[in-house]
């Protein structure tokens, strides 16, 4: 089965294609259209020629279309459950959570396309203003050039295009790799959603042809990357001036301070937090601090939960952890795991691969902060807890990482909680709850190497648009 190219409206097949395999199974699922420069040239002419459309789309239209595609997402979800289950490996529970966020996603950009306005500036508060009026607008930027990680390929693509849409812009997407029937399936629904040609362009391709030229080409306005630190640094230096919103990982901390009781919901969240979709999540618990007169209890409880979950067939409904993306994932993860323990990290459980695919939930104690596993983001199922005395070194240690994504803390007092919201460095402070948070409404992004820019709908939006002062002397 071939997979095209979307372009302007229309399936384009390409010069080559690559075989894509299901992670779990190894099988072969389709064979993906690869776009070369001609291709990317395409879409962004496409997507250049739609914007004389969208622009001057009514908000109630951009709204409309958004809304349908809301609805038709929910009225194949559990066809896209499978499909996610199949490219991804994503265990089918896991999968309907993303499904069903991806649907509120695209709800809440309908909403905030008819939301999307200025404000008036009093100019006499200045000398010389008198007798002026003046307000703002938002006008949409332009061409998107949105480039899209594996690990949430529906909801993560939302977070882009609906803004982008939204706000009257049109995108050309590239999708991630091993992922990108997610993306063509949601260009035929925007097809049947009534979007004008041209302002979704789907091309799947390497990053150093369709990420490059959207990065250089100066039609494209706007570049959304979510992948790795190293991929967004190299962006935003190639930019120029082009507006850029990076989500680049993490390696996100949960802090338990003394007065907190270890209940099973604390568990369960930590569990989740720690090992939902395989710790391939950006705001995966990677890190545990928890207050050494509750660390025993912690432990045992944390290892026993972990040793519950059933790791297997992403197709079976119990089934909690499945195939990591690729095998050099397990690879890689196991030398870091291999490492730490060869120099005193103490494997409480897992610590070693099930299979070329599948690893096992792992929590690691006494382990070096310098280590990779600690240090550089796992982006899998590894987990490390630490003991920690004073709550100011709980926090300074959360802080010391390149990464600032999200963080957690857990007390019952309301003076350490402030102080740690205060103190930690990062875009976002979950007090009583873990990193790993999100709805898709919030201001989600980081600071340092997590990130530059804001996603969540409305903050997407104003990233994708311009703001215009409108200036009138009477």
């Amino acid at each position: 089965m071939k997979k095209h190219l979307y372009v302007n409206g229309k399936w384009k097949e390409a010069h080559n294609y690559l075989p894509l395999t299901a992670p779990y199974t190894g099988e072969l699922i389709a064979e993906v259209a690869q776009a070369d420069n001609q291709d990317v040239e395409e879409a962004i002419l496409a997507a250049q020629a739609a914007t004389r459309i969208m622009s001057s789309m009514p908000a109630s239209e951009r709204s409309a279309i958004l809304e349908r595609v809301a609805d038709l997402i929910f009225h194949r979800q559990e066809q896209l459950v499978q499909l996610l289950s199949l490219e991804a490996a994503k265990p089918l529970k896991t999968a309907r959570r993303e499904i069903a966020r991806t649907i509120q996603t695209y709800k809440f950009a309908a909403e905030e396309a008819k939301r999307i306005h200025g404000e008036t500036v009093p100019l006499d508060a200045a000398p010389g203003g008198e007798g002026r009026f003046a307000f703002t607008v938002r006008k949409p930027i332009g061409v998107v050039g949105a480039i899209t990680p594996f690990n949430f390929p529906f909801n993560l693509v939302a977070h882009k295009v609906g803004p982008a849409i939204a706000a009257g812009n049109t995108v050309v997407l590239k999708p991630a790799g091993q992922t990108p029937l997610s993306a063509l399936v949601l260009a035929e629904i925007f097809e049947e959603a009534k979007l004008p040609a041209g302002a979704l362009n789907v091309i799947p391709g390497r990053g150093s042809v369709v990420g490059e030229m959207l990065v250089h080409d100066p039609r494209v306005a706007a570049i959304t990357f979510t992948g790795s630190p190293e991929v967004g640094i190299a962006i935003k230096n190639k930019a120029g001036l082009k507006r850029v919103t990076l989500e680049l990982g993490g390696n996100s901390a949960v802090i338990i301070d003394k007065d907190v009781e270890i209940s099973q919901e604390l568990i369960d969240r930590c569990v989740w937090g720690a090992f939902m979709f395989s710790g391939q999540v950006c705001i995966s618990i990677q890190r545990i601090y928890v207050h050494e007169s509750l660390f025993g209890s912690f432990l045992t409880a944390f290892r026993n939960a972990a040793e519950r979950l059933v790791v297997g067939d992403p197709f079976e409904e119990t089934t909690d952890l499945s195939a990591m993306i690729s095998a050099n994932e397990v690879e890689r993860i196991d030398s870091w795991v291999s490492e730490a323990v060869s120099q005193g990290a103490v494997a409480e459980t897992g610590g070693k691969p099930l299979s070329s695919r599948l690893y096992p939930p792992t929590i690691l104690t006494n382990v070096s902060k310098q280590l990779p596993v600690s240090c550089q983001e796992v982006f899998g199922p590894v987990v490390i807890v630490t003991p920690f005395v004073d709550l100011n070194k709980a926090i300074e240690a959360v802080n010391d990482s390149r990464y600032g994504l999200q963080a957690g803390v857990y007390t019952n007092d309301l003076r350490a909680a402030m102080r740690a919201a205060e103190q930690l460095h990062v875009g976002g402070v979950m007090i009583n709850d873990i990193p790993t948070f999100r709805v898709d409404n919030m201001p989600y992004g980081g600071v340092k190497e997590s990130g530059f820019g804001r996603e969540g709908v409305k903050f997407a939006v104003e990233e994708m648009t311009d703001l215009k002062l409108i200036c009138i002397k009477r």
